[in-house]
């Protein structure tokens, strides 16, 4: 079908100007500046975007969507869906699923299960073991996004931490690979020390047992490698000051190791566990006002590349009022472009800046075949959004453990318009589900 995005703000490639899209089969065919004039020759379908921001689709480079295995949580297709609502066209899928994504042949497996059920464009992650480092050099780097090695013990407990494997690894792969940073053996001995000071810890301790020490030393041992092997490395979800300091302030085109923030160390802070509790505990764990400041500086000066959303949906009963039981992890891909845009409101990102952040660098970073722009020739994977108040609530959450950390919030911008691969996905809160996503492909 051919649609024209009719006088819409344009936000894309550090620019805000008035023009219209028009979109043919699954491309971007045109692009008009300025005020555009009816009829054009083409019979087409018009939106009226007049007063509406039309952006490239977010690419979020970080969802857990817990299929196979983990579906009791959330699935390809409740997530896709979830993620379209809040004007994500495309993501990238972790491999701590059961099984663990950890041989080509099982990525495949889930590649098959998204063809068939996600409403997004989707890639998978494959998992670094302590055993297959000849799995991962065969892959084809076309067809994944990446290495996913956790450093750090999390859901689904992949810790890779055999120093000779590590080398090796770091040596050998020509793949980017995606960190979980912290040092596990940090985080045991802080909880041992606290699960002896306390009957019940208090959730205001995470961020001491999973401390910035063991975020700082496991990315500057990361780094180490990186730099020894020019190895490419994206170190995901940085949530302390200090870690920046291990970062380069070159040019992103001249980078070859990256960082990625997500929404909740930006809107959270360790002054609030009292109130959230195990809402929001994840890994790693949001800590201080000052680190938080950090991380949004750090963001608008270009040290961090990429906002991700680390999307990972738990039942609300696997999250008890008890630290040791109550899982990590927090759902978050419909709602990080809304919450991003409200630090727009309130002065701290720009609009521009959350393009580049969410859309333009992952396609960059990952090397993402014409995606993550508004450009001719480029898959029409558009965003309309407009400013209008509303409250996330449980009747409009998507993902299937149905809560949110932000539930109650007071939104300002709302997703209205969703093109994936030229499609109309999703309307003011109707899904035309017919066509499904695309596998990404990567040069």
């Amino acid at each position: 079908m051919t649609y024209l995005l009719h006088n819409a703000v344009i936000v894309n490639e550090n620019r805000q100007y008035q023009g219209s899209v028009l979109i043919e089969n699954d491309k971007i065919s045109q692009i008009f500046e300025g005020e555009t004039p009816l009829p054009l020759p083409l019979p087409f379908s018009v939106i009226d975007a007049r007063n509406k921001y039309l952006f490239p689709g977010v690419i979020d480079t970080h969802v857990h969507f817990r299929e196979p295995g983990l579906t009791h949580k959330g699935d390809l297709y409740t997530e896709s869906k979830a993620a379209v609502a809040g004007g994500v066209t495309s993501f990238m899928d972790m491999p701590n699923t059961v099984p663990q994504t950890t041989t080509l042949d099982l990525l495949e497996q889930k590649c098959a299960l998204a063809a068939e059920k996600s409403l997004a464009n989707y890639a998978f992650y494959l998992g670094a073991t302590h055993d297959n480092i000849s799995e991962i050099a065969n892959a084809d780097p076309a067809k994944i996004c990446g290495v996913k090695l956790f450093m750090g013990s999390s859901t689904g407990n992949m810790l890779l931490n055999d120093e000779a494997v590590l080398e090796k690894l770091f040596a050998e792969c020509d793949k980017l690979i995606a960190l979980h940073s912290e040092d596990d053996h940090i985080i045991k001995n802080n909880l041992e020390v606290f699960s002896n000071l306390f009957d019940k810890i208090p959730f205001d301790h995470h961020p001491l047992i999973r401390s910035e020490k063991a975020c700082f030393l496991a990315t500057e041992k990361a780094i180490r490698m990186a730099k020894r092997h020019n190895t490419r490395l994206h170190i995901l979800h940085l949530s302390t000051a200090k870690e920046l300091s291990l970062l380069s302030d070159a040019p992103f085109a001249e980078k070859r190791i990256t960082a990625e923030v997500c929404p909740q160390y930006l809107w959270f802070n360790d002054s609030q566990y009292n109130s959230f509790g195990a809402r929001m505990k994840c890994n790693p764990s949001i800590k201080s006002i000052a680190d938080q400041e950090a991380l949004f500086h750090a963001v608008n000066s270009n040290k961090i590349d990429l906002i991700g959303s680390d999307h990972a949906p738990h039942l609300l009963s696997e999250k008890p009022d008890n630290y040791t039981q109550a899982v990590s992890g927090m759902p978050q891909v419909q709602h990080s472009l809304a919450l991003m845009l409200e630090f727009y409101k309130k002065g701290k990102l720009s609009l521009e800046k959350i393009v580049e952040k969410m859309c333009h660098a992952p396609a960059e970073l990952f090397r993402i075949e014409k995606r993550g722009f508004v450009r001719e020739g480029y898959f029409a994977d558009l965003v309309l959004v407009e400013k209008e108040k509303w409250t996330i609530g449980s009747d409009n959450i998507l993902s299937k453990c149905n809560w949110s950390p932000y539930e109650g919030t007071n939104l300002n911008f709302r997703v209205t318009h969703t093109f994936v691969n030229g499609n109309l996905v999703y309307e003011n809160g109707c899904f035309n589900e017919i066509k499904k996503g695309k596998r990404i492909s990567f040069y």
